[in-house]
């Protein structure tokens, strides 16, 4: 079940955090830390930018070997996956990665333009889903 934010209307872009990784050889699940982080950075950020973001935790992401992982997504935006992120040093990237996703009218990026580590942290870049009706016009039935 999904851990929102309880006073922040819903919003087309969404940070999603895996609340289930572990470190390797721990018990520490830094996902949580990390959407307390993420929460008042973007708040902070927010009253100067409006940054659109609705942040949520999830189960598990499938990106175990590489704790901590962080999704970025938005309606008709490709979606990023970024793994190995560390809630104490790496939450000026997420927010700056946050401030030129928003900024993005289709959500692609090269590596080159990701902040800090999320240049070689990235686990996917998903494309926006399309949907593509043909109408035939005198189609044999």
């Amino acid at each position: 079940m999904p851990v929102r934010h309880p006073t922040k209307p819903p919003s087309s872009h969404r940070i999603t955090v895996c609340i289930a990784c572990r470190h390797t050889g721990s018990d520490c699940r830094p996902g949580l830390d990390l959407i307390a982080r993420l929460r008042e950075a973007i708040d902070k950020a927010g009253e100067a930018t409006g940054l659109p973001f609705e942040i949520s935790g999830v189960a598990c992401m499938a990106g175990c070997d590489r704790p901590c992982t962080v999704a970025y997504h938005a309606t008709d935006k490709a979606t990023y996956l970024f793994g190995d992120i560390d809630p104490a040093d790496d939450i000026d990237d997420l927010i700056r990665f946050a401030r030129h996703y928003a900024s993005l009218d289709d959500g692609w990026c090269p590596a080159s333009q990701r902040p800090g580590k999320l240049g070689h942290a990235t686990l996917a870049r998903v494309p926006a889903a399309v949907l593509v009706l043909e109408q035939a016009e005198g189609a044999v039935q």
